[in-house]
């Protein structure tokens, strides 16, 4: 068994339960956050809970008063905005204290996606073709792409802001998504092609070696030429909706070297973009077998059942050794 450590576990202040504040009644619960930290303390670690909010000087002394042996940091946003994540990271940097997870450098790349896919054509790993469009100008694109086009929040992740309506076959039907968009979001909109081809979640773990765990897949029921064909938010969490259109997740079924090429194309995504002790690729896998990449998140769920840990025990890895390989990951960079 490894030593016993002090962890703090840094988690969005919002969602520390008023009648449970240090997490102790995880029985049938399904959030993230009653999930690590109780398999922190199966592993025998003290954990502690502190709250990251619009607070910052009270978070920070908290923090460094502690004097963990490593932050576990489970935040996602300061106040509501995403785009926040990774200035959490920063103040970590700055005040010294180690944390698991990616820095400043892999939130800010894989947050904005039209950054990300800006670097990843960069590097000639293909992307969807795409625009920029900021609020406050007019709405214009390179005759060069095709629809129909995607349209979404270019900050947000977890499907926010994508339903079937995302999809746009003309100029019209673009102006006023991309207005939906801005209108709700007050951010710019991306507008991307739409890939045919098999939807896959690329789970890794790692740094210096990097470990690509079982490939997993959102099977659409295309054969019946109705419902979704595109990951929108109601398809990722809602089981009835997925139920009624006849949508499945599971282990993808790829050939040797499909596999192998998927496996190259990821672990070059996740080390250009700088992400740390694991990560998920989003990709399409074209009819062609060229791989198409949609997004990376540097920070995916880590809650049992989701997909990064449904790939890590089909890999043979229990949720709470997936933890605890996590905790030496990110402890062995700071060595």
């Amino acid at each position: 068994m490894s030593r016993k450590l002090n962890i703090t576990a840094l988690v969005d202040e919002g969602e520390i339960p008023a009648d449970d504040p240090d997490f102790s009644e995880p029985v049938g619960s399904t959030r993230t956050e009653y999930h690590v930290i109780g398999a922190l303390r199966e592993l025998g670690h003290n954990v502690s809970v502190v709250g990251a909010g619009e607070d910052i000087n009270t978070m920070v002394k908290t923090l460094t008063a502690g004097k963990p042996d490593l932050v576990f940091n489970l935040t996602e946003h300061i106040g509501g905005d995403r785009r926040h994540d990774k200035n959490i990271a920063a103040l970590l940097e700055i005040t010294q204290v180690p944390f698991t997870g990616a820095g400043v450098n892999g939130l800010l790349l894989t947050r904005d996606k039209r950054l990300c896919k800006r670097l990843l054509s960069s590097h000639r790993i293909r992307v969807p073709g795409f625009a920029s469009l900021p609020p406050g100008r007019a709405v214009r694109i390179s005759k060069k792409l095709r629809y129909p086009l995607i349209v979404k929040p270019a900050l947000e992740d977890s499907s926010e802001g994508i339903s079937n309506a995302s999809v746009v076959a003309n100029e019209d039907e673009l102006k006023e998504r991309v207005q939906f968009v801005h209108e709700g979001w007050r951010q710019p909109a991306i507008a991307e092609e739409y890939i045919q081809g098999r939807e896959l979640y690329v789970s890794i773990l790692g740094n210096s070696r990097l470990v690509v765990l079982p490939v997993r897949e959102c099977i659409f029921n295309l054969e019946a030429g109705k419902g979704p064909y595109l990951a929108t938010h109601r398809v990722k969490f809602n089981k009835e909706y997925r139920k009624k259109w006849g949508i499945e997740f599971g282990f993808a079924e790829l050939e040797a070297s499909a596999f192998k090429h998927v496996e190259h194309v990821c672990k070059k995504v996740y080390r250009i973009l700088q992400i740390r002790d694991y990560g998920r690729i989003d990709l399409r896998l074209a009819e062609d077998n060229q791989v198409v990449i949609l997004e990376a998140n540097a920070n995916p769920d880590l809650a049992y059942g989701e997909e990064i840990a449904e790939s890590a025990e089909k890999a043979g890895i229990s949720y709470m050794n997936f933890i605890d390989r996590i905790l030496k990951m990110a402890l062995r960079r700071y060595r």
